[in-house]
């Protein structure tokens, strides 16, 4: 999964590179926030899972420390043993949605470069996200006006 998240990534950043027009730019941009959507459920999958390992390994610690048996041992260094690839993996993704989100952050900022308007997400997704840089001038009531 590691290598696969890495070679989308390294193919974002070539696609970035080599791309001129606005047009692909926004049906990029929708493939992905699809693709995103993929990384964060694989990732908070993997979570769970590394967080669960990490109670059983614990638990599995406390009990051997209270009594200590050959067979608890082995049952904790078998948890370790599997925990920390599980960590590791956990890193990854982690740090390959973090690397999507910089990505999508570019590709946005280019899309505006290029005088395309659009600055949400589609409907279907529920959520809108305006730029950063759009500074709102909230017009201040007149004292006049008020009295």
């Amino acid at each position: 999964m590691g290598n696969k998240l890495r070679a989308y990534i390294s193919s974002l950043y070539e696609f970035i590179e080599n791309e001129e027009d606005a047009g692909d730019l926004e049906h990029f941009k929708l493939e992905l926030i699809r693709e995103i959507q993929f990384w964060q459920h694989e990732r908070l999958i993997h979570l769970i899972v590394t967080f669960l390992f990490a109670v059983a390994t614990l638990s599995v610690l406390l009990v051997l420390v209270f009594c200590a048996s050959l067979a608890l041992l082995i049952l904790f260094i078998m948890l370790l043993v599997l925990l920390v690839p599980y960590i590791k993996h956990y890193f990854i993704l982690e740090n390959g949605v973090q690397t999507l989100y910089v990505i999508y952050e570019e590709i946005s900022r280019r899309n505006n470069e290029k005088g395309n308007s659009l600055r949400c997400i589609p409907e279907e997704y529920g959520i809108r996200i305006e730029d950063f840089d759009t500074k709102k001038k909230v017009k201040k009531p007149d004292k006049e006006k008020s009295k």
